[in-house]
């Protein structure tokens, strides 16, 4: 049967009590709370999942017979006001009294940029984990209160939709998306016109149309380029996300950068504190800049100005996750908008330059140099960020530089299974909520029934088996797989069989994550799995990007594994992962696996939504890992640095994971008492919750950036405006002055010090300092005092300030310091001196110091 098929919706009418239904489906407070949900799944629960859980496409397909059910059935109408209710306070909740002191919501706005949002699987603008933990800040601070906007692209195709073939190779297909079928609204001014700002590309300017997203208290603002105006070419900017080339790249973060402020702007909005979520938004700060020049400062005072309220978050270690644009890509781009900022080629290219790509703009010194409050996402990445971008501050030891870390936290509203929630709803009432910052209140986690513990980790085990099971039979009938390799494949995943142990890795497939670290030793992991009394099962999910070969051969070789007669339904490999896959399997797997090569984990979220689930994690010490492991709540795998060999570090990684599950977590798993349950497993997985709840939340983590970074951020930008930008002309003139004299600075001492001292005694530490045309206000000398660790490593733990006592004959200033040694026994002391000037966002910034 041929012709062409016509497509016609046929959309009911909302009965008046039901109404509200649009409201809700309109709003993306929807992707956390499951009462919102919940309304839309008890009409069709068929439609729901038909509609990828769309309410907005749902809403336009439902029948008219089950509304018109629904708006006579007094049960579901309870339950509807109910939500109404809910919702409606919520709404009205003001920002909680703590964040006073920090943020003032009349006065201050925080503006979050990030090139993806993954908010919930109907909204798809996001690719994977940068996206997710954007997502995850934008709902925390929703429910923190806080003034607050996100800003980002509107994508019209999105990621990629992942399938894979009977070969094991990934095919991306990629499905336009109508924008009337997502939560969002175009952004109108007070005439109700829609706001357009504009971009200026070579030789032409760029429309982009301005929609917003309501989330909760927060406003996300997407920008969009497929408009009627547009050249086709200039249409498909906004087309992909990571699609294209390198010019697509470019134009998506000038886009992102440059149009979003001007988005900000065209809102009336006035940002207090600016967020730059991975380099990919960097070229916001050329915009805010430009602004400033164009009212009458000069550049110098401008960055300075823009960058003491800007904070920049680097997300990997990755170097291709850092864009570099070559210097002629660059000079198309920029040639004329350099112009306005009024820098030559040569001054305007070292603010992406860095020394490791001479030739090439990097967004992330770009973002570096423009903004004065920066960190990674785990302590560990803190560390290794300090050292990749040291470059930045040359003469500050790494440990010391601004670099500092905020580590990443996941939503727990959106990832704890609802039947977790429904249990603690139950056992300690609602306020459970309100607790995610009380380390303390979760140690009431011990006071469920293990057995009923046991029972709730099987039965979300339960479900995420028959969920697998018809995804592996929709992709194998798809691949033209015959019956009997499907009642092979699927013969473990019978929901009413749920106790064997199952072991999950989904994430991005990429070479440093490892993915087939496990597959090292064949012989000994079919020996595992296949172990009649206490079998295992491995579940793996994952994208590599359609332009990542290596990570696509990944999968192939997942695949070819999973195809093995010794494998076959113990390997299993899902396609299309995605926010409802991952939420499925953080809850439903008995461990989560991560082997990433230290130390290029920089958070590794999934592993914290899988823990507080109870799911126990097994992993690197890389990222959040080496903060939340305590030798109770998971296993450990030790960390090889990268200066092992790789082939050597790999082999002894693998065979201690190999160790670990043949040793300690299948016997654990397996060790049953007369109730049918591992009580070992169970004590484990409670700590694995109690452990993740409080410490790797959102809400924390959006805390610590209102305390660190936000509050600060204000503070720091408001002091440098005020008074048309005083102090950030001073500050300017200042670090010019320092960078031109600095030179010239020497230290030496001139005192007779005395080895050795009686307790409670004081000597006298003198320094002359030439200080050319400085002046002691210009500077700080300090002494540090400490003692050697174990690797004869000075580490300082006191810290004394020298006082200048006027110009000695031979022109050096004279320094002393009356010093009591704070330290028992044997001690160290070192001198430096580096600039100093109380306008400095961190003591450090100007990278300058000289050490006696």
């Amino acid at each position: 049967m041929s012709g062409t098929r016509f497509a016609l919706e046929v959309q009911p009418e909302l009965p008046e009590n039901l109404a509200r239904l649009r409201e809700l489906a309109n709003d993306l407070l929807y992707s956390w709370d499951r009462g919102v949900r919940s309304l839309f799944f008890r009409l069709d629960p068929a439609l729901w999942e038909s509609c990828g859980h769309n309410p907005k496409v749902f809403l336009r397909r439902v029948s008219q017979q089950r509304i018109n059910e629904a708006a006579e059935d007094r049960i579901y109408v309870e339950a509807y006001n109910r939500v109404l209710s809910t919702y409606d306070t919520y709404l009205n909740e003001h920002q909680r009294k703590s964040i006073d002191e920090y943020l003032n919501p009349k006065n201050d706005l925080v503006a979050y940029f990030c090139a993806e949002f993954g908010l919930h699987e109907s909204l798809p603008i996001y690719s994977g984990g940068l996206g997710i933990l954007a997502g995850d800040h934008c709902k925390a601070a929703s429910d923190l209160g806080i003034p607050f906007v996100a800003v980002g692209l509107l994508y019209r195709q999105g990621y990629f939709i992942q399938t894979i073939d009977e070969h094991g190779n990934q095919i991306a297909h990629y499905k336009t998306t109508e924008f009337d079928q997502l939560p969002l609204t175009p952004a109108c001014n007070e005439n109700g016109e829609e706001l357009h700002v504009v971009v200026d590309f070579p030789g032409r300017p760029v429309q982009l149309k301005i929609w917003q997203a309501r989330a909760g208290h927060i406003k996300l603002y997407l920008l969009d380029s497929d408009l009627p105006k547009n050249s086709e070419a200039d249409r498909a900017i906004t087309y992909q996300l990571y699609g294209g080339d390198i010019n697509t790249r470019i134009q998506q973060e000038i886009v992102l950068g440059i149009g979003g402020v001007r988005a900000l702007r065209a809102l009336g909005l006035e940002p207090s504190a600016w967020h730059i979520n991975e380099g990919h938004a960097a070229f916001q700060v050329l915009e805010r800049c430009r602004e400033l020049v164009a009212s009458g400062l000069d550049f110098s005072s401008a960055i300075e100005q823009v960058a003491g309220a800007t904070v920049f978050t680097t997300h990997t270690p990755v170097p291709a996750g850092h864009d570099i644009f070559d210097h002629s890509l660059i000079s198309s781009y920029f040639s004329d908008y350099i112009e306005q900022l009024g820098l030559s080629m040569e001054d305007f290219l070292q603010l992406g330059t860095s020394p490791s790509n001479q030739g090439g703009f990097n967004q992330t010194v770009l973002a570096l140099h423009g903004s004065r409050f920066h960190n990674g996402v785990s302590k560990i990445h803190g560390e290794v960020a300090s050292q990749m971008e040291g470059y930045v501050w040359p003469q500050i030891p790494y440990r010391e530089n601004p670099m500092r870390h905020v580590t990443n936290g996941v939503h727990v509203q959106t990832f704890l299974a609802h039947e977790w929630s429904n249990l603690y709803d139950m056992r300690f009432g609602m306020e459970w909520r309100n607790e995610l910052l009380n380390e303390e209140y979760w140690d009431r986690i011990d006071e469920i029934p293990d057995h009923s513990f046991w029972s709730l980790r099987q039965s979300l085990k339960s479900e995420l088996l028959n969920q697998v099971r018809r995804r592996v039979v929709l992709q194998c009938r798809r691949n033209r797989c015959g019956e009997a390799h499907i009642d092979r494949i699927t013969k473990l995943l019978s929901p009413h069989e749920s106790d064997i142990l199952t072991i999950g890795f989904a994430r991005r497939f990429a070479t440093y994550k490892r993915a087939t670290l496990l597959f090292s030793d064949p012989e000994r992991l079919a020996r595992l799995l296949n172990d009649p009394r206490r079998p295992v099962m491995l579940v793996f999910a994952g994208k590599a990007h359609p332009s990542d070969l290596p990570g696509q051969q990944l999968i192939q070789v997942i695949h070819e594994f999973s195809r093995r007669p010794e494998f076959v339904g113990k390997i299993l490999l899902l396609e299309g992962y995605d926010l409802s896959l991952a939420r499925r399997l953080v809850s439903g797997v008995d461990v989560w696996l991560n082997t990433p090569e230290y130390p290029m984990e920089a958070s590794g979220t999934s592993g914290q939504k899988a823990g507080l689930n109870g799911v126990i994690n097994l992993s690197v010490l890389d990222g959040w890992w080496g903060e939340g492991y305590n030798g109770e709540n998971g296993w450990a795998i030790t960390s090889h640095d990268e200066h092992y060999d790789a082939a050597f570090r790999n082999q002894e990684e693998a065979n201690e994971l190999l160790d670990i599950l043949e040793h300690q977590v299948i016997p654990l798993y397996y060790d049953r008492n007369g109730h049918g349950f591992s009580e070992g497993w169970v004590r484990m997985s409670k700590n694995s919750m109690k452990s993740a709840l409080p410490q790797f939340n959102s809400q924390r983590m959006v805390m610590d950036y209102i305390k660190g970074f936000y509050s600060p951020a204000t503070r720091q930008g408001r002091a440098l405006a005020k008074n048309r930008s005083r102090g950030a002309r001073e500050l300017a003139a200042w670090k010019d002055r320092i960078s031109q004299l600095w030179s010239s600075v020497s230290l030496r001492r001139i005192d007779h010090s005395p080895r050795a001292v009686k307790a409670g005694e004081r000597f006298r530490i003198e320094v002359a300092a030439q200080l050319g045309k400085l002046t002691p206000d210009d500077v700080r000398l300090e002494c540090l005092i400490g003692k050697e660790d174990e690797h004869h490593e000075f580490v300082a733990t006191e810290y004394f300030g020298f006082t200048a006592e006027g110009q000695m004959d031979s022109g050096e200033t004279r320094f002393i310091l009356d010093l009591e040694p704070p330290l028992p026994g044997l001690q160290h002391f070192q001198i430096r001196i580096y600039p100093c000037h109380p306008l400095l966002s961190h003591r450090f910034e100007t990278g300058r110091m000289i050490w006696l």
